[in-house]
């Protein structure tokens, strides 16, 4: 009999200003190395998503998460890895200017351009969606 494959919790900011979304680009040495992705991460034991967003953040951007709601979910499963449950919060106000803190680098885009990133594949499918003509009805959630 099989072991079930574990499902990790994570949750991850869509912070938009400007015409432009924040993404973030995976540090080359570590696990998929220059993937680009949302600023965030797993949820851990105790926290609310809420919670873990703000950690996640302030970790990451050196910014204070004020208001964020949830915006788009979905599991995806990496192949034989765990299956991850991802949350995307439209982070609707926050504190601080953002600073890249551990990516390789960070960018403002245009939610068209999107699709010219080579994104996590666990973000495609809300990537094909803000880049199309819904996308800034899933930011305004």
């Amino acid at each position: 009999m099989q072991a079930s494959i574990p499902s990790v919790n994570v949750v991850a900011g869509l912070i938009f200003r400007q015409n432009r979304l924040l993404i973030c680009q995976r540090h080359r040495a570590g696990s998929f190395p220059l993937k680009w992705e949302f600023p965030g991460g797993k949820v851990e034991t105790g926290e609310t998503d809420l919670e873990a967003l703000r950690r996640e953040l302030r970790e990451e951007l050196a910014i204070e998460s004020l208001d964020a709601r949830l915006a788009f979910q979905h599991e995806h499963a990496y192949g034989a890895g765990p299956r991850v449950a991802l949350r995307f919060y439209s982070v609707r106000e926050f504190a601080g200017e953002p600073r890249n803190l551990v990516f390789e680098q960070i960018s403002w885009v245009a939610l068209s351009a999107l699709k010219n990133f080579d994104f996590l594949e666990g973000d495609r499918l809300l990537v094909a969606r803000l880049a199309s003509a819904q996308g800034r009805e899933i930011l305004a959630r």
